[in-house]
């Protein structure tokens, strides 16, 4: 995730997708709040790690930390001098991502085509509104609407918190920051992410709790609509320039590799990058087949221990009835004795 959200045209969020850690992502994010002190005054430390599920949590915020920081340079490289090849190979895992998630759930209905084809439309359509952001002057005010606004793209699939950085005009002046360990613009812009994730995550949960087959398909929209930023073989035809003068890009012309290569008199590098292609997609379906067996081991481990609790409520239900058959029996044994010594005796 981490990697995904430091290259422009790439979300988290779509890698969370794949693995099958989504929805327990989102749910966790929104135990955030004030019932995190109500858990703590009741359960103490034990109850609050059990709130926010940090056994979860924690490992999956080192590793995003981890490679994020250690890919940012890896990131900027490869986007000056490779941008065919990484745009290659995500954009293979991308599509494949999007023919894993699309599977139709059983309560799938004709009219959930609506969030799909709204999910496509807000995809191509969150860019181009992006460049407002460059208008609100001061560079303070921009990092915080900034975060708030790609840690929510972030955690959605498909939709790249990065590109919407660079649309921004704010990509630059924060891979610098994280490389530079600017702890300001790294404080700032982390504010603006903490209020967004506190924020979207609640509107994403409830989504999910409430419309959950409708969501999917709408997230299923925002990745299909992303492929076109990830095709390699593309010209910026219309651009802006930000406050700091850096080019803000608005429209693509997507191109055939010959095309490409016509135009710009670059090598287009087919081979290699359809080789790359090839190898994101292959990357999604182990991760999808790793998931699906992983949780096909977590359902019959419960259903062996349903087996198990049943077997052992039937046992102690046997073991019962056994004892009160028993007790039943002496009381009954006594209670003949006791009546023929008080027949003897009377007699």
């Amino acid at each position: 995730m981490g990697a995904a959200d430091a290259v422009p045209g790439v979300s988290g969020g779509t890698i969370a997708f794949i693995t099958g850690i989504y929805e327990e992502l989102i749910h966790t994010i929104k135990q955030f709040g004030p019932s995190a002190l109500g858990a703590w005054r009741r359960g103490g430390v034990a109850g609050l790690v059990a709130h926010l599920n940090l056994p979860f949590l924690l490992p999956l915020l080192l590793g995003i930390a981890v490679s994020l920081i250690s890919v940012a340079h890896l990131a900027v490289w490869l986007l000056e001098d490779h941008p065919l090849l990484l745009n290659g190979f995500f954009f293979g895992l991308v599509l494949a991502s999007a023919l894993v998630v699309s599977r139709h759930p059983a309560d799938w209905r004709w009219w959930h085509i609506l969030p799909l084809i709204g999910g496509l439309l807000m995809a191509n359509g969150l860019p181009s509104l992006m460049p407002l952001i460059s208008e609100l002057g001061s560079q303070e005010v921009m990092l915080l609407a900034g975060g708030a606004i790609a840690i929510s793209a972030m955690i959605l699939p498909g939709v790249s918190g990065s590109f919407l950085l660079l649309t921004m005009g704010l990509y630059g002046t924060v891979m610098d920051g994280i490389r530079g360990f600017d702890m300001e613009l790294i404080g700032l812009f982390g504010m603006g992410c903490a209020v967004g994730l506190f924020a979207f995550s609640r509107l994403l949960s409830w989504l999910l709790d409430r419309y959950h087959t409708a969501t999917l398909q709408l997230l299923v929209g925002f990745i299909v609509g992303s492929l076109p930023l990830l095709w390699p073989w593309r010209e910026l035809v219309r651009y802006q320039l930000g406050p700091d003068g850096q080019m803000i890009p608005l429209d693509y012309r997507y191109l055939t590799p010959g095309d490409y290569a016509l135009l710009t008199g670059d090598a287009p590098q087919l081979v290699a990058v359809v080789a790359l292609m090839l190898a994101g997609a292959v990357a999604v379906l182990l991760l999808d087949r790793s998931g699906r067996r992983s949780a096909a081991v977590r359902d019959n481990g419960s259903s062996a221990t349903g087996i198990q609790e049943t077997s052992a409520r039937g046992t102690g239900s046997q073991q019962a009835s056994s004892r009160e058959a028993s007790s039943h029996s002496q009381e009954t044994s006594s209670k003949e004795t006791s009546s023929k010594d008080q027949q003897g005796g009377r007699l």
